[in-house]
C-alpha cells in the first residue's frame, strides 16, 4: 500500500509540474481562445481544432465557425441524447473509442490522420475533458504533418491540461512515421498512479 500510494504521489506531481511549465510557455507564445459551451478549447492548426466535449450549445457555435467533422474519442457509455448533439447541429461524426488515461494504439491514430486528411473543412477532435485523449491525438497529428517534434507537440498538449504518464510517453515517442505503445513498465505505473481519478470519474465526481 506505501508502494502504491508513492507512486502515486510521484507520477501525480510529477505530470502536474510538466503541465504547469508548459502552460506557462505556451500563454507567452500563443494567446488563448475560447468557443462558449467548450472547455480546454484550443487551434492546433487551421485544419484541426481540440477541446472537451461540447454542449449543444458549444457544437452549433463550431458549425458556424467552419467545423464539419467532429472526431468524438470517448469510449464512456453516455444517454443517447448526448449522443445526438452533434449531428443536432448538422456536423459529421466519426466515432474512435479510446479508453480514459490510455493511449491510443497504432491503427488508432492511422485512422484518426486519414479522417482529419479527407475531412471538408475543420476538423474538431474531443475526448471528455479534451486533455489526455484528445492530446494524445492532437501531438500525433502535429508530429506526422512536421508541424512540431515529439518534444514540442506534448509540450502544446501539456498546456491544456495533465494527461497521464502513459500518454506523456506515447506523445515523446512520436517520430514523424512510426507510432509505437509506450513500455510495458510506464503503461502499469501510469494505470497503478491513474485508477485513484478513473475511479473517481466513473462515481461522477
Amino acid at each position: 500500500m506505501t508502494g502504491y500510494a508513492l507512486a502515486w504521489i510521484v507520477v501525480s506531481l510529477t505530470i502536474l509540474a510538466m503541465s504547469t511549465s508548459a502552460r506557462s510557455t505556451e500563454r507567452a507564445q500563443r494567446p488563448s481562445v475560447g468557443v462558449p459551451g467548450i472547455h480546454n478549447f484550443a487551434h492546433v492548426d487551421g485544419h484541426l481544432w481540440r477541446g472537451a466535449a461540447p454542449t449543444a450549445d458549444g457544437y452549433r457555435r463550431l458549425a458556424t465557425l467552419g467545423v464539419h467533422t467532429v472526431v468524438d474519442l470517448r469510449a464512456e457509455e453516455l444517454p443517447p441524447a448526448a449522443r445526438r448533439l452533434a449531428a443536432d447541429a448538422g456536423l459529421t461524426v466519426v466515432r474512435l473509442p479510446m479508453r480514459d488515461g490510455q493511449a491510443p494504439s497504432p491503427d488508432q491514430v492511422e485512422r484518426f490522420l486519414t479522417v482529419v486528411e479527407g475531412a471538408r473543412g475543420t476538423v474538431f477532435v474531443h475526448c471528455g475533458a479534451g486533455v489526455g485523449r484528445t492530446g494524445t491525438m492532437s501531438a500525433a497529428y502535429l508530429v506526422r504533418t512536421g508541424q512540431a517534434n515529439a518534444a514540442d507537440a506534448t509540450s502544446r498538449s501539456l498546456a491544456v491540461g495533465p494527461p497521464t504518464l502513459e500518454q506523456v510517453a506515447f506523445m515523446r515517442g512520436l517520430t514523424g512515421d512510426r507510432v509505437a505503445r509506450p513500455p510495458a513498465a510506464v503503461v502499469a505505473l501510469s494505470r497503478i498512479a491513474d485508477s485513484p481519478r478513473r475511479s473517481w470519474a466513473r462515481l461522477g465526481f
